[in-house]
Formats: structure tokens, sequence, C-alpha cells
């Protein structure tokens, strides 16, 4: 790395105490720049990395909010608006236990050169609480949502900054959120993405992201005249992530043998067959309960407390959260053959499983330009909501595929154009990092 890209980081690390998760998210997008800075001394002299390392706002909030038995719960709230050179601020809000700011300011500077690789005009942010509705109840929820989009409305709108669910938030939240948001500000506008299509959703929203990964995957494949068909894939999740990257791959004639919680993962040689699937969107979406049921259900192989990693594939898809594949893990999915890893999830490979991907050659597809479907479908609900019409269900699915295939193609040229043809990891970020710093050098110095 260049003594340019050094100094940067190190100023990151010590501006930004204790929040690991951001300090590995920039370190990962620096470390491949050092090309383009060389051959773009402009950068550097517009303090490029300074400002694009730096939020253009943070805002942290109490959300007080009233339980079922009347006592009275605080938590606390965030908005990160990161970076908004191309476009609004876009980025989901997350409801997790874990929740602090060193994780979502990590998840917003993600955000920005995801959203960047899209080709729609969405710039990068992201938010959420410690709050976990995990155990709450509808009405403990609701009164937790509207308590924290009375503050949070302050700070957003439709030519602003437009969230989208994330961990935690589904469905259920986004109404409530919705809901608040009007009430307060006394407009219906599209200030939220992942809406009910009875009031502003997107067809294929839901499924857009483990389509988007899968349809990464595919693109990825065909770089080697092959194809899904016959394949063997292991899946760690078991959200809308994981739910419809098996739904696409058994489209696609691959089988799916894996899905995991926090509690453990199934193994089922046979597959997840559309039938089982169905079974297991019920039982997470609707009944909250544990994946461990499916085993149960089918007789296949329970394994508490680990991560499926172990399976024997062809291909993986990381869809659960951040850091779930380790070094060891992934040399172990190396060891069993697997040479194809597209990646639902954000950040969910550790640094060390990262350098022996790219070290092996496999396809490995990072998470800004692998799982940028979710959010390339949030810009197009963005795009339905201006002209107040919605799209079908086929042209969505369309456009998103589309939208994978060009990120596909502007990670794979800036790959080769700075001499790492096959490296994504090098080509996602270079691709995502010039569009943005060329649209701020464009507009100044703000």
């Amino acid at each position: 790395m260049s003594a340019y890209i050094d100094k940067v980081l190190e100023q990151v690390k010590r501006r930004n105490p204790g929040e690991a998760e951001f300090h590995q998210a920039v370190e990962e997008v620096l470390s491949c720049l050092g090309p383009v800075l060389e051959k773009n001394p402009k950068y550097e002299k517009a303090k490029i990395l300074e400002r694009i390392t730096e939020p253009e706002r943070v805002m942290m909030f109490r959300v007080p909010w009233v339980d079922d038995k009347g006592e009275v719960q605080v938590n606390r709230g965030f908005r990160i608006q990161f970076n908004s050179a191309i476009g609004p601020y876009k980025g989901g809000l997350r409801l997790h236990p874990t929740v602090y700011l060193g994780i979502l300011k990590f998840l917003a500077f993600e955000q920005v050169f995801k959203n960047s690789l899209t080709t729609l005009a969405m710039g990068g942010g992201k938010g959420g609480s410690d709050f976990d509705p995990k155990g709450k109840s509808d009405n403990e929820v609701m009164r937790f949502c509207q308590s924290f989009m009375t503050e949070l409305c302050k700070y957003i709108g439709p030519d602003t900054d437009v969230p989208a669910g994330d961990i935690g938030v589904g469905g259920r939240e986004i109404g409530f959120l919705f809901g608040q948001y009007k009430r307060i500000c006394n407009e219906f506008t599209g200030i939220l993405t992942g809406k009910a299509l009875n009031w502003g959703g997107s067809l294929i929203r839901p499924e857009a992201t483990g389509y988007g990964a899968v349809y990464f995957a595919q693109e990825m494949l065909k770089t080697r005249n092959d194809s899904f068909k016959g394949k063997t894939c292991v899946v760690s999740g078991s959200g809308n992530v994981a739910q419809y990257t098996v739904e696409k791959l058994n489209e696609l004639g691959a089988k799916a043998v894996t899905l995991s919680d926090s509690s453990g993962f199934i193994h089922d040689p046979k597959g997840i067959t559309e039938e089982k699937l169905s079974f297991a969107m019920e039982l997470k979406n609707v009944k909250r309960g544990r994946i461990k049921e499916y085993a149960d259900k089918y007789g296949v192989e329970y394994h508490e407390g680990k991560k499926p990693w172990s399976i024997k594939c062809d291909a993986a898809f990381p869809s659960a959260t951040q850091n779930e594949i380790s070094g060891d893990d992934a040399q172990t999915l190396l060891d069993n053959g697997c040479f194809v890893v597209s990646e639902g999830a954000n950040m969910p490979t550790a640094p060390e499983g990262i350098e022996k991907f790219v070290k092996a050659g496999i396809l490995y597809g990072p998470g800004k330009a692998a799982n940028a479907g979710g959010v390339a479908v949030s810009g197009l609900e963005m795009s339905q909501n201006s002209q107040r019409l919605n799209w079908t269900k086929e042209e969505v699915d369309a456009r998103l595929k589309g939208i994978m295939q060009s990120i596909h193609k502007v990670a794979y040229d800036a790959a080769e154009e700075y001499g790492e043809k096959g490296n994504y990891v090098v080509g996602a970020n270079i691709a995502g990092f010039v569009k943005v710093a060329d649209s701020m050098l464009d507009q100044g110095v703000v």
C-alpha cells in the first residue's frame, strides 16, 4: 500500500477507536486503491480518501418506549449519512442487540460503494438501534418503531435519505415506521423501501438480495463456461436472503443442502426442495421458530452451535452476518472443493478468509458486488414511487438481473484494467470508488 493510504488508515483508526468492523471495511477498500491513486494523483491532491472515509453526518438519539408490562424501556437509535455524491443516502435499518456506532459505520461505508456499482443514483447510509425485536409482541415492536421514527423523521425524505430494512427489520417494522412518518409529516411519500405492495412496495424486493447473489455467481460461472446445473451449494442464514438464494438455486438446477440460524445449521443431503423451503419460510417468517424444527420434521442432521462451512460443496452463499467465514472456515471450504463463493451478507468473510479465496483463484464475489441486488431493487422501488406506478414481477426481475450483470461487468473490467483479472475484490472496490470519487471532485470541496 502507498504511504498516502497508510496515513489515511492510521488516521481512521485514531479518530474511530474501538470500531473494529469499520476499520476492517475501510482497510479492505483502501488496500485495493494503490494503482488507481498512482494513475490519478488528483485524488490525493483533493484529499478524497480523507473525505470519503469520514461520514457526512452521524445522528445518535434516545428511543424511549413502553413494554407490555407498562415499564419504560430506553434504546439508542442511529442514522449514518455517509456519502451523497451520487444521490440521496440509501441503506437499511438494523435492529439487533449488537448494533453500535462502529457496525453501522462499516455498513454505511460499504453501502457507498455497493450503491455506486448498481448504476442507480443512490448515496450510502445505514441506521438502526440496539433494540431486539425477538421475543417482543407486535404491540411492543410498534411502540418502539413509532418512537424511533418520531426522531428519525427529522433527517430523512424522498430526496434526502431513504432507509430500507436490514437484520430485524422486515415488512412488519417497515409498516409501523411508515405509518408513524405519515402521521407526523402528513404526507404519503416514498421515504422507506421494502413496503407492502398495497401501499407503494415493489415486487421482487424480498427476493432481491438472494436472487442477486445467485445471478452474480451465475455471471462468474459463465467466465469459465460453466453453470449451476448439478452443483451442490451451502447456504448460511435462514432469513430472506438465504430463503430466496435457495429458491433461485433450485430454479437454476443447483441443489442447496444447508440453512442455519444463530443456534446451528441443518444439513439436508437430498436438497432443500420447494416443499421443504416453503416449510422453512413459514417457520422463520411467520412462526419465528428455530431452524432445528426443520431437522426434526424432515429427519436430517442438525449441528448445534456450528456453521455450515464443513459441508462438501461446489458453491457457498454466506447469507447470515459479518465475519461468519473465518480463515480456517475458508480453508475448509477450499479443501472440500468449493470454487464459488458469492456473498449474500455484508462482509461475511474475515480478511484472512478473503486472502485465501483470492490466492486460490476461485470465483469469489464480495458482498459489495454480489449482494447489491437488494439495494438495487430498493432503488427500483424509489423509481416506481416517484412515478406512482408498479412494475410487473417479470419486469423487476429482468431489471435486477440486468443490474447484476452490469455490476459483474464493471467489476471484471476494472480488475482486468489494473492487472488483476478475475479478482472481483479489487475490481468491485476500484469501480465503486472511481464513480464516487469523480463525483466528489465535480462537486468541489463539500
